[in-house]
């Protein structure tokens, strides 16, 4: 008889279960997908227009240190660190030798011999690996999973919650503070995966869960709420962001996936460099959004079909609560252009959408 494996949990399980979220496994981790009190959408809708906080502890963490950490860094993953400088954060991406996406992440750069890495919860021990199977001696590969946990704070009142808590606001997008709260360290990180202006906030595992109760009573006078992972899909998916193993993968590559701005083109080596120059002058599909014109939702691995003929599938497909219709990411034929009307194929009827760029919505993340 074959044993099952209990999810792993974050060091806000207890909390998710008094609140009474909806909760499910996701990357190998128990965590909420929605709480009480309208689900989704309100979730969804409550990031657009006030502030949530989001539990994403299961995401992974890791460290990489000793004399030219930064340069090592720069040789195996696709985007360059160059040009960036210690204090900032830099999504890139970890690829194998076929140009295959082995994980998305962000790295932040706290010196060049320091980086600190944030891979996704399913990919950390696999990025961590192939690290440390490189690392040449001196260079220590660590991963930190379960000593760190991570909260977001997305929404156009993130700013004035983190100054309740006395914590650092204003910087600049893709940059990252030490700080302290309350003699407990902290990192506060301009990023987020929602669109939104906001803040994902590393503390230590230990120190998540007081955090998390001052961050829950500092959003109420902002009529913000808890949200969970349902949300968070819905609002990535407006932005027209990747989620590994559905829009990036093993098989598909950041050419298909149109992520070409996170690689570094002129650097002299990272891993699948030559695999993915090959493949950009003649990719065989290409990532584009779709617009649901017609009645249907469409879900990942829809068929999509122009003019009678194969065109490719669905590889993200959500309800946008901020458009009231169905939209996509769809992996296509590179001949299928922008403006073009497509058919997906939902649960067998042709559902009418057209092509178009995401986002999907505008938001404000960028503005200072």
């Amino acid at each position: 008889m074959s044993g099952t494996t209990s999810p792993l949990t974050s060091p806000l399980h207890d909390r998710h279960v008094e609140l009474g979220a909806k909760m499910a496994d996701f990357g190998g981790w128990d965590m909420p997908i929605e709480y009480p009190g309208g689900g989704v959408v309100a979730e969804h809708t409550t990031v657009r227009e006030r502030v949530g906080v989001f539990d994403v502890s299961h995401l992974g963490k890791a460290s990489v240190k000793g004399p030219g950490v930064a340069d090592f860094v720069n040789s195996c993953f696709t985007n360059d660190l160059r040009r960036i400088a210690p204090g900032q954060a830099q999504y890139t991406l970890c690829c194998d030798e076929s140009g295959g996406v082995v994980d998305d992440l962000i790295a932040y750069l706290k010196s060049d011999d320091e980086v600190f890495l944030i891979p996704n919860a399913a990919n950390t021990t696999e990025v961590v690996r192939r690290l440390q199977a490189a690392a040449p001696e001196g260079i220590e590969v660590t991963n930190l999973h379960h000593s760190y946990g991570v909260i977001a704070v997305q929404g156009t009142k993130s700013d004035e919650v983190l100054d309740a808590l006395g914590l650092p606001t204003g910087h600049d997008y893709m940059s990252f503070v030490e700080a302290d709260w309350q003699g407990r360290p902290v990192i506060v990180c301009r990023t987020g995966y929602t669109g939104e202006r906001g803040y994902e906030l590393v503390p230590r595992w230990d120190d998540a869960p007081a955090l998390w109760d001052a961050l829950v009573e500092a959003i109420a006078p902002f009529e913000g709420k808890p949200c969970g992972l349902g949300a968070r899909d819905t609002l990535r998916t407006e932005m027209g962001y990747p989620l590994h193993g559905q829009d990036l993968s093993l098989e598909i590559s950041p050419v298909q996936a149109r992520a070409g701005w996170a690689v570094g083109w002129k650097k002299d080596a990272f891993w699948g460099r030559e695999a993915l120059l090959a493949e950009k002058a003649n990719p065989s599909r290409l990532s584009r959004g779709l617009l649901v014109t017609g009645r249907g939702l469409p879900r990942q691995h829809c068929a999509v079909s122009k003019d009678g003929a194969a065109v490719g599938e669905v590889t993200s497909g959500t309800f946008s609560p901020t458009l009231k219709q169905g939209i996509a990411l769809a992996l296509l034929h590179p001949d299928v252009a922008e403006g073009d009307t497509v058919e997906i194929d939902v649960r067998g009827r042709a559902v009418e959408a057209q092509v178009v760029k995401p986002p999907f919505v505008e938001v404000q993340v960028r503005e200072s």
